[in-house]
């Protein structure tokens, strides 16, 4: 298959059509996507005014399980899993699903037909052979997507048949079921350590200027499913970090996006680091190192270094070339550790109506171990 044809790519102008049709069905909102999917800069949305949307302030608690559902009053928020794995023989494969969840409008959410819910799915497979994804679209208020505890309160996320599916009333163990590019991914999702509160308690700060975002994570998954395709079945296992997270303007006016990087670390120990890129070049740097029990430890730029060490030219499937920074350094001074973390392939761009970079990385240094780097707003 060749590069184009790997990828599945949603056009323009279909997501135009798409958006406008959601637009009509939303009682005559203008859906501020349209516009952002023929923009050049489609991250605006996360730097705009949040006048009218919730608050994200310190010392307000994360409430489990009850913050594992929407919360409609907030601009966006996403579910958002990456998980490393391996076939018997040792291979590598990589997966990333995510479901976003967007407010048209500050009003309250009328339901039905007149929601201002719109929701949005990413998948993304990394085999030997490739990497492969697809995005999804659809509508809240009639059956078409959403996050509920259904009737046997057991927690329920899908965008038509891709589905995360709880045994509780938390994701988490769960079932992950999508198809992207003609393969079936079905992971079964389980974890025993506690959820991670990132910043403080939750609270995320993300500029000087007081962007925040509330922000929980899982970094200690254990995942064993399978790939389907071509009459076959192959089995895979592994490990995954979910991450939950929603906010009225997670980036600051002078920040075009962010780069984030999630390892699992071969001696139990995991780490998340990221930085908001700031124009003037003095990044905003934070991340947790949570220890194999889950018990965390916040990071500052005092005590993580994240700093890229070289670029990759990256092409989109338009033909645009990027040098994207695809090898990094990580150290924890405090603990004398250093690690360099690489992309395993440079072709990972998606061109999707938000145009970012994600896929799996390798970890060499005071331990090794492996990951997932995203980075957003090279557009």
């Amino acid at each position: 298959m060749s590069s184009a044809g790997s990828r599945l790519l949603v056009t323009k102008g279909w997501l135009r059509q798409k958006l406008l049709m959601l637009s009509c069905a939303c009682g005559g909102l203008l859906v501020s996507a349209v516009a952002l999917a023929e923009s050049q800069q489609p991250y605006q949305l996360l730097r705009g005014n949040p006048a009218g949307y919730g608050a994200v302030v310190p010392g307000k608690p994360i409430e489990l399980p009850a913050d594992h559902l929407p919360h409609k009053d907030y601009r966006i928020e996403w579910w958002y899993l990456t998980a490393n794995l391996q076939d018997a023989q040792g291979n590598d494969y990589g997966v990333h699903w995510t479901l976003f969840r967007q407010s048209l409008s500050a009003a309250a959410d009328p339901g039905g037909w007149a929601s201002n819910q719109v929701y949005m799915a990413h998948g993304a497979l990394t085999t030997p052979a490739g990497h492969v994804y697809e995005q999804r679209f659809a509508r809240g208020g009639i059956g078409q997507a959403g996050v509920v505890l259904d009737e046997q309160g057991h927690f329920a996320a899908w965008l038509d048949d891709w589905q995360l599916r709880g045994e509780a009333d938390g994701p988490l163990p769960g079932q992950l079921v999508f198809t992207v590019a003609g393969a079936k991914v079905v992971l079964d999702l389980q974890a025993n350590t506690p959820w991670v509160l990132q910043g403080q308690n939750g609270y995320s700060q993300k500029s000087a200027q007081g962007q925040a975002s509330y922000y929980y994570s899982q970094p200690h998954i254990r995942i064993s499913g399978s790939l389907q395709q071509h009459d076959e079945s192959l089995a895979l296992d592994g490990v995954g970090w979910l991450d939950r997270e929603w906010s009225s303007q997670p980036l600051a006016p002078d920040q075009p996006g962010w780069d984030w990087l999630a390892l699992h670390l071969d001696d139990g120990n995991a780490l998340m680091v990221y930085r908001l890129r700031q124009a003037n070049g003095e990044h905003w740097i934070s991340g947790s190192w949570v220890d194999p029990q889950g018990q965390a430890i916040t990071l500052g730029p005092a005590e993580v270094v994240f700093e890229p060490l070289a670029t990759n030219p990256v092409t989109s499937a338009a033909g645009r070339v990027r040098d994207l920074p695809l090898s990094w350094r990580v150290a924890l001074p405090a603990k004398g550790l250093s690690w360099t973390v690489s992309s395993v392939a440079a072709d990972h761009w998606l061109d999707t109506a938000f145009p970012y970079w994600e896929g799996p990385v390798r970890v060499q240094g005071s331990t090794t171990g492996r990951g997932y780097l995203e980075l957003t707003g090279y557009e």
